[in-house]
């Protein structure tokens, strides 16, 4: 298994306004864009040549990764000019496909953190014969994903929506967004149209009485959908808990990237990273978090499980928990913000003018938009 696609068409609307001018994909984790891990991981499994399935900001991603050979890849990219979903993106990409129809061709998320053993799933998936192979996790709480079951030779016996009951939970199997298809099967998914392969091209291959494996591993699996998980992401790769080729430095309590200043007492913790050009100032607290490119953490601020978008400042003795700070915006000082904030790119929030027991304020990209005295909402965009 030589080949692989990779699907990055997703606009990352959950993530805003981190996604607001970078793919979800291409945004900073444990110090590198996201997709240099996956890629790492994929090159270890013996994939050398790789084809991103790609729509929203699309050129940003050539742009970053060229044509792969730093990464000992060779990389091509496909832009869907309309929503394709997930099948159509995988046919839209075979095209620059070279395998032959019976070779295995890897197939993966690009905001998917995983430690499946990608060479594993492609043997086994050549043993056993299959036409294609899912990586299938174990979650305590299976409601919000759709349902794979499989019998005790783990051949995948459905696929079954999001369940509404408790009597439709017939499983703790999820799909984990990574797939071995052999290359014939992916050239049965009809071009030039939207496809879904949960609710289509799986299907329709069970129906016809194709060979569908789900392969169950209980290793370590995040959506980075969420600012949630993208902080827990980074933070479990900075410290270890996922292992990546790719990681920048040594595994440890924080990550500080060359260029990047942080004063002798200032206190960083809990897997946090702070990129190149950024400043965190004496006695700062930053755990757990994500500091971007050019940010400014200015004195006794206090930063916990937050993201602090490029270039964007945090004031002097301010407090943040989970919140997301976008590109360029500015928390000036005494601000103490609520979790579940979101600040707009280049907004700018006064001086002491919001507190956690204020009321709700919407952040725009202009700035914040308020009737009366500044406020904060955990759910403002």
């Amino acid at each position: 298994m030589t080949e692989a696609i990779l699907l990055v068409g997703g606009q990352g609307t959950r993530l805003r306004p981190l996604t607001s001018h970078i793919p979800k994909p291409l945004l900073p984790v444990a110090g590198v864009p996201f997709l240099t891990h996956q890629l790492a991981r994929a090159a270890e499994a013996g994939v050398t040549r790789i084809v991103f399935a790609t729509s929203y900001l699309a050129d940003l991603f050539e742009e970053e990764f060229g044509d792969g050979s730093r990464l000992g890849l060779h990389l091509e990219y496909v832009s869907e000019e309309t929503a394709l979903g997930t099948g159509g993106a995988i046919r839209n990409a075979a095209a620059r496909l070279r395998s032959a129809p019976d070779e295995p061709v890897l197939v993966f998320n690009g905001d998917i953190i995983s430690g499946v053993d990608i060479a594993a799933l492609r043997d086994g998936h050549r043993a056993s014969g299959a036409d294609v192979t899912l990586h299938l996790k174990r979650v305590a709480d299976p409601r919000a994903f759709g349902l794979v079951p499989t019998d005790a030779d783990g051949r995948v016996e459905a696929f079954l929506e999001k369940p509404q009951t408790p009597e439709e939970i017939t499983t703790d199997q999820i799909n984990a967004g990574c797939y071995v298809f052999t290359r014939s099967v992916i050239d049965r998914i009809p071009p030039g149209r939207a496809v879904s392969v949960e609710r289509e091209t799986f299907p329709q291959l069970l129906a016809s009485g194709a060979h569908v494996r789900g392969v169950v591993d209980d290793g370590y699996w995040l959506d980075l959908g969420t600012p949630a998980a993208f902080v827990q992401g980074s933070a479990d790769l900075v410290r270890g808990r996922i292992a990546s080729p790719a990681l920048p430095g040594p595994v440890g309590d924080a990550l500080v990237l060359p260029g990047a200043r942080v004063h002798p007492r200032a206190l960083l913790s809990g897997g946090t990273v702070v990129a190149a050009g950024a400043v965190v100032a004496e006695g700062a607290v930053v755990e757990g978090s994500v500091v971007m490119t050019g940010a400014h953490i200015a004195a006794r601020a206090s930063v916990h499980a937050s993201v602090v978008g490029r270039h964007a400042s945090i004031g002097e003795g301010s407090v943040l928990n989970a919140v997301v700070v976008g590109d360029g915006a500015e928390v000036t000082e005494g601000n103490e913000l609520p979790p579940g904030l979101r600040i707009a790119c280049g907004a700018r929030l006064p001086a002491h003018g919001i507190r956690t027991s204020a009321s709700p304020v919407t952040c725009t990209a202009q700035g914040i938009a308020h009737s009366g005295v500044p406020h904060a909402s955990p759910a403002a965009h």
